[in-house]
Formats: structure tokens, sequence, C-alpha cells
């Protein structure tokens, strides 16, 4: 049985209703994400605001976040009003593509967790698939949209399964990003990479290439994910 609530170190995660629990992906992109000089950041495709919450706990920033699916958003603001930066972390209930076109603002940071399973069966778990599938959301919608709401400084950071990694880089050198950071991470140790965090920028730089092993050959969590998940989970 999935636990109704995650409890990290300064916040709590109510994950009742949500079809995405929290996961490895999320809390790594919340980790990883480099939030140095951003006083707005955009969470899109927010789920129960982990991410959000995450990057609100290490800067100072104001941070907005997306969610389509209804049962998902409510458990977001949820979270969000009860954790300690509920005075400058703000859940709205829209599609990207929506937000995009009502909301003025610019980002100095954009981060998403986005829909990954373009070419798989869908559930019959009709908010799950939302969570999931590239049906309300797609790899150039979001990185156009991303273009449109970044500040000329802007970063944006994502993370995606590793085979698919090839089509995001792609698609965003399209539409005029640099890849200026990759994390490949690699679940246990002698296994291939499985996932790829990435930051893109509007302005060329030297390309930062890394790994991160998450579990040894026993199974037990690394130093090295220790490390950057330490300010976090309750038990590292």
């Amino acid at each position: 049985m999935e636990s109704k609530s995650f409890t990290f170190k300064q916040f709590t995660i109510r994950q009742e209703k949500a079809a995405m629990k929290v996961g490895t992906d999320g809390v790594l992109l919340g980790a990883w994400t480099d939030v140095s000089g951003a006083k707005s950041i955009l969470d899109v495709g927010a789920g129960t605001g982990l991410v959000a919450l995450m990057l609100a706990q290490r800067s100072d920033a104001v941070v907005d976040a997306v969610e389509i699916e209804p049962v998902a958003f409510c458990e977001a603001n949820q979270n969000v009003v009860a954790s300690p930066w509920s005075n400058r972390v703000t859940v709205f209930h829209s599609s990207f593509q929506e937000f995009i076109d009502e909301m003025p603002d610019r980002y100095d940071l954009i981060v998403s967790n986005p829909p990954f399973f373009a070419n798989s069966l869908l559930s019959p778990d009709k908010n799950r698939t939302s969570a999931r599938h590239h049906e309300n959301l797609s790899f150039s919608e979001l990185i156009d949209g991303a273009a449109t709401k970044l500040s000329p400084e802007g970063r944006l950071s994502v993370i995606v399964p590793f085979d698919a990694y090839d089509e995001f880089r792609e698609t965003a050198r399209l539409s005029g990003f640099y890849l200026v950071k990759v994390l490949n991470v690699i679940p246990r140790e002698g296994k291939p990479a499985n996932r790829v965090l990435l930051e893109f920028s509007k302005k060329p730089g030297d390309r930062q290439v890394s790994e991160l092993c998450i579990r040894d050959t026993d199974g037990n969590y690394t130093e090295a994910y220790r490390t950057l998940t330490k300010d976090y989970y309750l038990k590292l």
C-alpha cells in the first residue's frame, strides 16, 4: 500500500489521492536543480507540489507551480499551505498552454518532471495517464512554452528517461536552447543510466557532464546520493 503522506525534514507531502506519488525522479530534480540567482521559479506539472517545495526550501525565490489534474492540484495546494513557504509558493490549476497565454510573468528558472511514456499503453486510471503521458504536454510544447516564459538569462531544468535524452535535447536545440549541464543517473552500481537531468540556457556555455549512482551493489544509497538529498530525507 502506498503511503498517504511522505515526511521530509522541513515539510510533508500529502498524497492520498494524487495519481503520482513522491518518487526518486522528483527528489532528484528538486535537489539537483541550480537555484542560484533565481528570484522567480515556475514548476510545470507540479503533481503534489514536491519539487516546488524543495526549491522553495533552498532559495528565496517566489515559486509558481502549474498543475492540470484537479486532484493533484488540490493536494499540492494543501501541501503548500501547510508548508513554511506558503507566503511565496502559489499553485495554479491550469494547463501549461493556458498558463502561458494568461500569465504575463517571466521566470528566472523553469523546472519540470514532464510526462514521458509517449509510446506506452495508456493506464486505465485517467489521472495517472494525464500525469505520465504526452497527451496533455509534449516535449515540444514544454520547451516552446519555456522559451516564451523564461527571462533572457533564464534556465530550464528537467529530468527525463535516458532513452528520451536525444529527443529532448534536439527539440530544445531547435527552439534555441543550449544544453549546459547533464547528470546521467544510474539506479544501481553496474547498471546503465536510466534517467538524465538536463539544464538548458538561452545562451551558450561550457557543457558540464557528470553521473550519479543512487545505490551501491548491496542496494544501499551511495554517499553521492546521500550528499545530494541530505537536506530533505529524514533518515539521511
